[in-house]
């Protein structure tokens, strides 16, 4: 998929995000610091990891910095609200950023944390996939634990499978 128009990359983006939004909204409080395994990154690095890497690195290079993505620690936000609130803060400083773009910044080249250059409309496609991965691993995270998580489109496959039975 090439991305040649803000205006329709941004309303794309959103509809990702709203489907974050709604897996992280069922995460119980109790299990944020929960990582299936010691090392490994726990539900609330996970969400503070999304919100950091589109601020900081993918945000950032695409406004010609260098990345200045520094982890996804407690010390960004600690506390179920707070990791919300930081969630939600930088999204929205990404947004200003991204909502400054023309369609003719799509074409220009950034440079990503690895010194190659890539054409920013990559760039953001990469950014989309990179919080899908994340809310991938969210969804299995949830279901080890048996948390009942939203149907990504509406209807779980159970429910889709019922839907496409012919009578």
């Amino acid at each position: 998929m090439e991305i040649t128009n803000m205006e329709n990359f941004l309303e794309y983006y959103e509809k990702i995000r709203q489907r974050t939004n709604r897996l992280i909204a069922v995460i119980p409080p109790k299990y944020m610091d929960w990582a299936y395994k010691p090392g490994k990154f726990t539900i609330a690095d996970q969400i503070r990891h999304i919100a950091a890497i589109e601020r900081y690195m993918f945000a950032e290079t695409i406004l010609g910095k260098p990345c200045s993505y520094s982890g996804c620690g407690k010390e960004l936000a600690d506390g179920y609200n707070e990791i919300i609130g930081y969630f939600n803060e930088k999204h929205e400083e990404a947004l200003a950023i991204l909502k400054k773009l023309s369609n003719d910044d799509l074409q220009r080249k950034c440079l990503t944390p690895a010194n190659t250059p890539i054409t920013v409309w990559k760039w953001l496609r990469a950014m989309t996939e990179h919080e899908i991965h994340h809310r991938a691993q969210l969804y299995i995270y949830l279901n080890l634990l048996d948390v009942k998580t939203p149907p990504m489109f509406g209807l779980s496959s159970e429910e889709i499978i019922q839907n496409s039975r012919l009578k």
